[in-house]
């Protein structure tokens, strides 16, 4: 048989997988059928057992029904306060999700998963404080029912006849790295419910009267088992792929739920979920724009709402432009591997579908391979979400700018027929329909439609005998007529759905060009503000709001970088939605469900490294933000943005990192060079100190001689000592000029006098003019340039070579030469001299310096604002040209 490899893209996801997993806290879901069944007792039986194995176990949140059992339970747990709010005069306890946080215990028990939080919490659902609870590092176990779920919402609403409000989504659901079915019959949870153990007596008898009958707890129970069964298949899988038992599927389910907007399409849309569950296959849920209409028509709104249900069931959303929804549907679903089609059963009358056809029909006969499912829809019961959308109000201008055009165009028809150029009737039916092409594209489709039935109302009455009458003397006018009446509906619906569609296809254009905009803005910029300030920008131009975006800095607060003086800057809950978008990497804020007070919505800025911030966006409908197509705009500016930051700082980190090792580099050569530099003179003054002090007979010229070998050797050392100083200084910036009015005869001086001793075997020359104007240099640093130079001199030429300083006033600039009649520069070393550490190779003191002398004085000179060369002269000998700028306004010398 042939080795089984495993998959290392399956293996490589896995370890990231166990990583992400290591980081987060596990979920332990007790699941039942129904309240009663026994979920919170044996949740409380399970945290004592762990209590008594050593695991630190809270109560964050346990409610007891008012049931003695559950409460003696309670005794000897550690309970996380409630928090305690006030809404409409009555104070009402909810968990406290940040007390929970602070205290960071091993495992924590809130009870109630599907719970929706009292107004004020930071988050609308309980299985939200969870979310940020794992994320947290915390483990959490918690109840559900089967109700609460989110997919079986609309089938246990059919079969209860109750529809259940508080909803789980089924990604949380799936979350749970545990779970445990709790599980009796129906027949002891009713003897339960009547002997007053699960609700007080007279709240019994009215569940027993609706809910709680036996035929829905059986169906309950069925719904529970086959999840709990569906989540074990799921367990198995997942364990036989990681460890490689069997060979990959050749292939794979993918379904594809037709999404229109219809309200029945809800119902499809949670069976698909309930399919793709069941057969572990991704779906899309598909939608065709025919007509290209604004996202603020009704039709397109409810198609908007549909896919929000499709996102939180975990569905990839996609909306496709076509003429004509079956091939497109098809084409689409081939291109993506579909192997199964969900779509609503129509309600067209039998009539209607055999006339006109029906998508659900051309679906079935040209699906080929691909399996159609038709499921029955219904219509779900609206929810009120608390705010109301803007009525759209009625726009009666464009109709009557269409009857005033069939108006007109009669007019014209009847003038050009008295005038004889446009004779018969064919010619004013074709001017009709060229108005009503006209009334089409100007206008709309039902301002079209009101021209079709003008203009045939138009043409009958004065231009059809008998005339200024709507009778007919011949009946083949009704034909006309009739056909007339098609052309201008066929050709007001075609040139409107045109007009349509032109306008999605710029609106979709100047999402594209502002979406390569700012990409094209953000790759040639640097710098966080310069970014911000570019994204911010061109977003609010896209938007059509106002933006503003927070960067994660070294604190753990965002900081505002862009938006002062927006109104989102200005609410209180705007850091800190920003701060809990960061620390969670989700959407948050304006018509979400996390923080919906917030002033705006807020999105990640999540790169490939970290999360760098979050961008606020403000409009005055924050659903639109939420539609598909703007939402995946927003994402995908926001990936930009959080690209460009990445890249930023990884250019900042490369140049920090860059500097570091040519420090790095520079120390070693450093302790390379210098290492035998330091030794030598260190040897002879060891050697000459232990010399005196082991030599009781030694005579006074020896003496003496061993002393100023001491004394020169410690002088070389200090000098040595004082150039790796100095250039470590400079390196660093740190060596800052003291500039002052000095005379340059008393610098010359000076250094003359510190190197009298290596001079004493080299004549020297002055040349330095009586009328030099004073220099505004550090005394200091210019010092030790003369002095670098004339070492250099007498190191690198022979005894009795001359050496000669002059200066000279040239132009702007002081002109001053260190010049001698030695053997002169190696041939192409004029600019490497300068360099560190390097030496001549023909030293005559053999090589002994640092090398860093002449990169001392050439950076001293260009911190004055000058520069230092080297170059050979024809007559012999080196010649080392510093310019130093003269100040226009150097106080002047008076010499008597």
């Amino acid at each position: 048989m042939p080795e089984v490899r495993p998959n290392p893209d399956a293996l490589l996801a896995q370890v990231q997988a166990d990583e992400a997993e290591a980081k987060r806290g596990s979920l332990k879901v007790f699941f039942g059928y129904a309240a009663g069944v026994g979920k919170t007792y044996a949740m409380l039986e399970n945290a004592r057992r762990a209590k008594v194995e050593g695991r630190e176990v809270v109560v964050g949140y346990v409610e007891p029904h008012g049931r003695r059992e559950t409460e003696a339970l309670l005794a000897g747990f550690e309970t996380i306060p409630l928090q305690e709010l006030d809404y409409r005069g009555v104070t009402l306890r909810e968990f406290n999700v940040d007390a929970a946080l602070a205290r960071h215990p091993d495992l924590l028990l809130v009870d109630e998963l599907a719970h929706t939080n009292a107004a004020g919490c930071r988050h609308e659902k309980r299985w939200q404080d969870v979310k940020e609870l794992l994320a947290a590092g915390i483990d959490v176990w918690t109840t559900l029912n089967v109700q609460h779920i989110e997919s079986l919402n609309d089938v246990i609403g059919q079969i209860t006849g109750v529809v259940v409000r508080e909803l789980v989504p089924d990604r949380v659901f799936d979350l749970a790295d545990d779970l445990e079915l709790i599980d009796i019959t129906p027949e002891e949870l009713l003897v339960r419910l009547k002997a007053g153990k699960v609700y007080l007596p007279e709240q019994a008898h009215r569940a027993i009267q609706s809910f709680f009958q036996k035929p829905n707890l059986n169906a309950l129970r069925e719904l529970s088992l086959r999840q709990a069964a569906r989540r074990i298949h799921t367990d198995v899988e997942s364990a036989r792929r990681e460890k490689s038992i069997s060979q990959p599927w050749a292939t794979s389910e993918r379904l594809l739920v037709c999404v229109g907007p219809s309200p029945t399409t809800a119902r499809v849309i949670r069976t698909a979920r309930r399919m793709a569950a069941a057969l572990d296959a991704p779906w899309l849920a598909v939608s065709v724009d025919l007509t290209g209409e604004s996202n603020n028509s009704p039709e397109q709104q409810q198609v908007a709402q549909h896919f929000r249900i499709a996102e939180r069931l975990g569905a990839e959303t996609v909306t496709i432009a076509g003429q004509n929804v079956t091939a497109t549907i098809l084409s689409y679903a081939r291109s993506r591997n579909v192997t199964k089609i969900l779509i609503g059963k129509t309600n067209q009358p039998r009539w209607k579908r055999l006339l006109f056809g029906s998508v659900v029909d051309e679906l079935l006969e040209q699906s080929a391979e691909i399996d159609v499912y038709v499921i029955h829809g219904e219509e779900e019961p609206k929810q009120s979400t608390g705010v109301r959308g803007p009525v759209a109000a009625f726009d009666i201008l464009p109709y009557l700018k269409s009857s005033l055009l069939i108006a007109l165009t009669g007019v014209a028809a009847y003038a050009l027929q008295s005038l004889h150029f446009a004779d018969g009737e064919a010619n004013t039916v074709m001017l009709f329909l060229a108005a009503v092409a006209w009334s089409a594209f100007r206008y709309g489709r039902g301002p079209a439609i009101l021209a079709s039935a003008l203009a045939v109302l138009a043409f009958d009455y004065f231009f059809v005998p008998p005339v200024h009458s709507f009778n007919v003397s011949d009946v083949q006018y009704v034909v006309t007529f009739a056909v007339m009446l098609a052309i201008g509906l066929a050709v007001s619906t075609l040139t409107s759905r045109l007009r349509a569609q032109v306008q999605s296809t710029r609106e979709r254009e100047r999402r594209t060009a502002g979406l390569y905009e700012l990409g094209k803005k953000l790759s040639s910029l640097y710098g966080n503000l310069f970014l911000v300030s570019a994204a911010g920008r061109t977003m609010a131009e896209m938007v059509g709001g106002e933006v503003a975006i927070y960067l994660q800095g070294r604190s753990s607060t965002p900081e505002l970088a862009f938006g002062q003086d927006s109104t989102i800057a200005g609410h209180a809950l705007s850091l800190p939605v920003a701060r809990w978008v960061v620390e969670h990497d989700q959407i948050a804020g304006a018509a979400t469900n996390t923080l919906p007070s917030a002033a705006a919505l807020f999105l990640p800025l999540v790169g490939s490294q970290r999360t760098h911030g979050a961008i606020a966006i403000r409009v005055d409908d924050a659903q639109r933000l939420l539609e598909p197509d703007v939402r995946r705009l927003l994402e995908a500016c926001a990936n930009l943005l959080a690209l460009a930051l990445e890249r930023d700082q990884l250019a900042i980190d490369a140049a920090e990192a860059r500097i570091q090792a040519e420090a790095e580099q520079v120390r070693s050569s450093l302790l390379s060079s210098v290492s035998h530099d330091l030794k030598t003179p260190l040897a002879a003054i060891a050697g000459a100190s232990s010399s005196l002090l082991e030599s009781e007979s030694i005579d006074d010229r020896t003496r003496r001689q061993l002393l100023e070998t001491v004394s020169d050797e410690a002088i070389r050392l200090n000098r040595l000592l004082e150039n790796i100083l100095q250039m470590s200084k400079l390196d660093a910036g740190a060596a800052t000029p003291s500039q002052q009015w000095h005379v340059l005869e008393e610098i010359v001086g000076s250094a003359l006098h510190r190197t009298a001793r290596l001079l004493q075997n080299h004549p020297v020359k002055v040349n330095l003019p009586l009328d030099l104007p004073l220099v505004f240099i550090d005394g200091l640093l210019m010092e030790q340039v003369f002095v670098n130079l004339l070492e250099n001199a007498a190191r690198y030429t022979p005894a009795g070579t001359h050496v000669t300083i002059a200066a000279a006033v040239d132009n702007a600039s002081l002109r001053i030469a260190v010049s001698d009649n030695g053997p002169g520069l190696p041939s192409g070393a004029e600019e490497r001299v300068f360099e560190k550490f390097y030496r001549a190779s023909q030293a005559a003191d053999g090589g002994r310096g640092s090398g860093l002398g002449l990169a001392i004085c050439r950076a001293i000179a260009k911190a004055h604002g000058g520069n230092i060369t080297a170059a050979n002269l024809p007559s012999g000998g080196a010649e080392f040209l510093l310019r130093l700028p003269l100040a226009k306004d150097a106080p002047q010398v008076v010499i008597e």
